[in-house]
């Protein structure tokens, strides 16, 4: 039972999960006996999964997220009410709290305001002292803190507990958001996401990308201008402008350009201005292949796994190749491996971390050995993230309509994996 949770029968590795093998020994002795269980219930009893706990935080944040929302528009309603009252010269209006006493309109509404931006932050400083008056509308903010801070102590409970108990998943690390790039005046944004599915003894069952310029302009004078496109695609993938930009334009010149030079394109709001699909059943196109190799031994089976990649242009980064693994027969005996790997005893993973796959890195491989058959090590799944399109489609120039200067920008290019299985 200790390989379950324990990679090696090490101090540092029975000091981390010292609590989940108190629990699942406690399941196994009661009163000094033996209970009569097995693995997966002893999984089943420390896990106490409950799905009404889900619904009830699920509804609960759901209704947090309604009232702050109601509460900021209040807030907004009652400081436009101040603003018109203090340009008609009157006095402004009251804010009556459940059959209290009013409170003027301006004081409520900053009340309010500061309620809302102090509830999305720590509360690191003492509250502002508050108006006197009998006011009940005050305790709105109130209540609304001390949900607040009974949800964040919530969670920040549950994050303790998963990283004393699991440590951080590798593949929950790689959803960390990258830190913001210098965005210009004029920025661009390059997203593909790939979907693929291959059988486990060769041949490429079905991939489809799509991929979208999004076209993002903070500054009004910069509203008018052509994208300079560069369509470097061999594998021919099919393109589609946007409705209001001009096709004839673009299919001769590569310029992405609005039908009416006159108009504009909209300001701080992101504008797909060219989408492009390819589908495709050729396995050249396959940009990382994975070769899964289950063979039965004397003691169980004996896997080799090889990764190559097949795109010589791209740079894949936070690569994790995810194989499962039977239940109830402990961690796996790692033999070679190229980069590092992860056993998840509660989902029965092993998960194989790459930090980069590129040209200088383009191929490696796992072997191991555990209790099974060759069907328990599929699907094999396989996420990654890079900062290089797969279709080699960029933007090389902006331009103004006018004079055709050219004009700073910025580029964000993201090649993201949606579904990528070996089955």
């Amino acid at each position: 039972m200790i390989p379950e949770y324990c990679r090696a029968l090490e101090e540092n590795e029975i000091s981390e999960h010292c609590f989940d093998l108190i629990f699942a020994f406690d399941e196994i002795v009661a009163l000094g006996y033996r209970e009569n269980v097995n693995l997966a219930q002893i999984r089943t009893f420390t896990e106490m999964d409950s799905h009404e706990e889900k619904v009830f935080r699920a509804v609960r944040e759901t209704q947090e997220r309604e009232a702050k929302a109601e509460m900021r528009r209040k807030a907004k309603e009652l400081q436009q009410a101040r603003r018109d009252a203090e340009r008609q010269g009157k006095k402004a209006p009251g804010f009556g709290g459940f059959g209290s006493s009013a409170v003027s309109g301006g004081s409520t509404a900053a009340m309010i305001t500061e309620t809302i931006i102090e509830s999305d932050k720590p509360k690191v400083a003492p509250a502002p002292a508050r108006p006197s008056g009998p006011s009940k509308a005050l305790k709105l903010g109130a209540k609304g803190k001390e949900v607040d801070n009974f949800v964040d102590k919530l969670k920040s409970e549950g994050e303790t507990i998963m990283s004393s108990s699991m440590g951080k998943r590798t593949s929950e690390a790689t959803k960390v958001h990258a830190p913001p790039i210098n965005m210009e005046s004029v920025h661009m944004k390059i997203e593909e996401k790939i979907t693929l599915t291959c059988g486990r003894d060769g041949g490429l069952q079905n991939m489809e990308l799509h991929g979208m310029i999004m076209l993002r302009i903070s500054d009004d004078k910069y509203g008018r201008i052509r994208l300079h496109v560069e369509n470097e695609d061999k594998k021919g993938v099919q393109l589609q402008t946007h409705p209001n930009v001009d096709k004839k334009l673009f299919t001769a010149e590569s310029l992405i350009g609005l039908k009416n030079p006159e108009k504009s394109f909209p300001v701080n709001s992101d504008v797909g201005v060219l989408k492009w699909r390819l589908q495709t059943t050729e396995e050249s196109f396959i940009p990382l292949t994975i070769n899964c190799w289950p063979s039965e031994s004397g003691n169980g089976c004996d896997v080799n796994i090889e990764y190559e990649l097949q795109e010589d242009n791209l740079e894949l980064n936070d690569v994790i190749i995810t194989i499962p693994l039977p239940s109830g027969v402990g961690a796996p005996v790692i033999g070679e491996i190229d980069g590092e790997y992860r056993h998840d005893s509660r989902r029965n993973t092993l998960e194989w971390c790459l930090p980069v796959i590129d040209a200088k890195n383009k191929s490696g491989s796992l072997e191991f050995s555990i209790a099974g058959q060759p069907n328990d090590f599929f699907p094999v799944q396989v996420s990654f993230v890079s900062k290089k399109n797969y279709c080699n489609i960029q933007v090389t120039k902006v331009t103004q309509v006018d004079g055709n200067s050219p004009v700073r920008f910025s580029t964000e290019t993201t090649f993201l994996v949606d579904k990528y299985e070996i089955l």
